[in-house]
């Protein structure tokens, strides 16, 4: 344990809980005093992981029933500088960027500029055709038999122009199995899905991610993850080694802006996520999609919807996720639709082990959450 991490910790553990978090430099929102048993309990939780893993920095947020009731920082968004994590650090979401994609999917499908199911090569007629047609549904709930990441292709540090660009890296690659009858979680489906939300919308992904996502919800410290852009307050980016937490080496995240290519923040995400509790921005039908387990071609529940995990807790309780993996990152988004609670925690480390963290954060806010009457 580092020096400095030592010290970290030990003004966590002199404020004690309810007290001003170290990197906390946001003023938590005003709540109700009700939330005040749940934020203490967040916070410990969030102690506790800090306290077995030198984490630099983590972030967390929580909005109930759209409200963000709990939003804090603690450590650092740069160990070296001694940066504090604030409530606007932005932090690499990994895989958290497919609900985002989703969300801008489900956007077009509405407006009949997409149809999830028919062969890609209607929007992208160069993608090299397979022994078997390849959906966008399939894709989008990892059946549609596309391989994941392989050797040191997660470390990629070269730029790529384009979306169509990134198709290079496997669109030349068999198939793993004859789409939809088999669940393989494939991040280059979602690159694949990225060029066709392009020709669905008649843009670049990106500045139709912009303006289908970002603008409408405001989510206002979401970005992608520019390696040539200066972004103020991206984190630096970290890994655990013998125990200690070092610099990662630089990468290049443009071959898969989709999948998992962009910058966010806890606050962020919990308003993303609570943009799904009610029909609004997107149609019911559209959130029936989503949040409804696909199956494959004999029947069996893949836990996956588009773009998001479904699932029930011990409690019974409908709950859809998403974790993400990065270089330097990990992050958790939580959604308890039926209860109108998000949950959002991102580190600025490699494979933060969070285990229970996240659950016992959405635990305690269930708890005090108001019972939701309106309609699902």
């Amino acid at each position: 344990m580092t020096r400095l991490y030592r010290a970290l910790l030990g003004t966590i553990v002199l404020l004690g809980p309810g007290a001003a978090v170290l990197g906390a430099q946001v003023a938590a929102p005003a709540v109700d005093r009700g939330y005040a048993d749940a934020i203490d309990s967040a916070r410990a939780a969030v102690g506790e992981l800090l306290a077995r893993q030198p984490i630099p920095g983590v972030s967390a947020a929580v909005a109930v029933n759209g409200e963000l009731v709990w939003s804090e920082g603690f450590g650092y968004a740069d160990l070296e500088q001694r940066t504090p994590v604030t409530g606007r650090s932005m932090f690499r979401i990994g895989s958290v960027s497919k609900p985002i994609t989703a969300a801008a999917v489900m956007r077009l499908v509405e407006a009949g500029r997409l149809d999830l199911d028919v062969p890609i090569q209607r929007y992208v007629p160069d993608f090299p055709e397979k022994p078997w047609p390849i959906t966008t549904r399939q894709l989008a709930g990892h059946l549609g038999g596309i391989r994941h990441y392989r050797g040191l292709e997660f470390l990629l540090n070269r730029p790529f122009a384009t979306v169509r660009a990134g198709l290079a890296l496997f669109e030349r690659d068999s198939l793993l199995h004859e789409p939809g009858t088999a669940y393989f979680y494939s991040s280059y489906g979602w690159n694949l899905i990225s060029a066709v939300v392009e020709e669905a919308a008649g843009e670049a992904f990106l500045a139709h991610l912009h303006r289908a996502v970002f603008t409408p919800l405001r989510l206002l410290h979401t970005a992608p993850d520019r390696k040539d852009s200066v972004i103020p307050e991206r984190t630096r980016f970290y890994g655990i080694r013998n125990g200690v937490a070092m610099p990662e080496p630089e990468v290049d995240n443009s071959y898969k802006w989709a999948g998992g290519g962009l910058l966010s923040t806890p606050e962020d995400l919990v308003r993303f996520a609570s943009a799904h509790l009610a029909p609004g921005y997107l149609m019911a039908a559209s959130l029936e999609t989503l949040f409804t387990s696909q199956r494959t071609m004999a029947g069996e529940e893949t836990g996956y919807g588009i773009g998001w995990y479904v699932a029930k807790d011990a409690a019974g309780r409908r709950v859809v996720r998403h974790g993400g993996g990065s270089v330097g990152g990990t992050a958790m988004l939580l959604l308890y639709p039926d209860q109108g609670v998000a949950v959002a925690i991102v580190a600025n480390v490699s494979g933060a082990e969070y285990r229970d963290v996240p659950r016992r954060i959405a635990e305690a806010f269930l708890v005090a959450a108001p019972v939701r009457t309106s309609p699902r």
